[in-house]
């Protein structure tokens, strides 16, 4: 039986299979067979582990629970939409339970608000049905978004992010201008460059915005909500890898 997220995700390369033997963390899991696969796709709510210098996130330990409820000790199948491991030598894949259920555990996670979308320019599969979760279980406040450590942000109050250095934050607001400038388009949510937040698209971003036919430079006067780690280089910012990283809520 075909399963949702498999049809949702069509193109996918298949991958491992395996049984769920433990839980990291609310995105990190370990299968019998050796395998340490990171949920990508999505970021849940870090844990510390105990590595010196981190603190948890709020939700971490539920966030962690919960991704024990839908996987733990349950064969699951890997399916690969990109890189299909990173530096540390986890697999990064797309993960559904296998049977009749179909679980997706990205999905799943992202609708019971115990994660956030967060991808990569080399792992871009499956964005927009797990942007639709993450919507709705924001807009119903499921989750980490009832904590106020997960406000979406809002990029017309800059001061809010002196104390967001080195966050990963959604920040919603309108673009003010946006300028090519040395190879790099600046979307500017101020008139103030050095204060008011600002999105940074790089040179090799720009390229697969053209390749999806996607010119930020029309951005001007748009609504729009960017995701990303925060900056305070030149005021506040987030450097953009690839499109998905900005949504388009409103057309100028």
């Amino acid at each position: 039986m075909a399963t949702p997220g498999v049809d949702a995700c069509a193109g996918l390369v298949d991958g491992p299979r395996g049984v769920v033997t433990s839980i990291v963390d609310g995105d990190t899991l370990l299968l019998d067979n050796g395998l340490v696969v990171r949920l990508i796709g999505i970021q849940a709510p870090h844990l510390a582990l105990g590595r010196e210098g981190l603190e948890d996130w709020p939700k971490s330990e539920a966030s962690k629970q919960a991704l024990a409820d839908l996987a733990l000790n349950k064969p699951v199948q890997l399916k690969y939409g990109g890189a299909q491991t990173d530096r540390y030598g986890r697999s990064l894949a797309q993960v559904f339970v296998a049977g009749e259920t179909g679980v997706w555990l990205q999905q799943g996670m992202l609708a019971a608000g115990m994660a956030r979308v967060y991808s990569f320019p080399d792992n871009r599969a499956c964005l927009p049905d797990l942007f639709s979760a993450e919507a709705k279980a924001r807009a119903s406040k499921l989750g980490i978004w009832a904590d106020p450590y997960y406000t979406v942000r809002r990029a017309d109050r800059p001061a809010v992010f002196d104390s967001l250095a080195g966050h990963f934050e959604l920040v919603e607001g309108r673009v003010v201008k946006s300028e090519k400038t040395g190879g790099r388009v600046y979307l500017n949510f101020g008139r103030y460059f050095k204060e008011d937040f600002t999105a940074v698209i790089d040179t090799r971003a720009l390229a697969l915005f053209t390749a999806d036919r996607l010119d930020p430079l029309q951005l001007g006067g748009a609504l729009v909500r960017v995701r990303g780690w925060i900056d305070l280089r030149d005021g506040p910012r987030v450097d953009i890898t690839h499109p998905e990283q900005i949504e388009l809520l409103a057309t100028p």
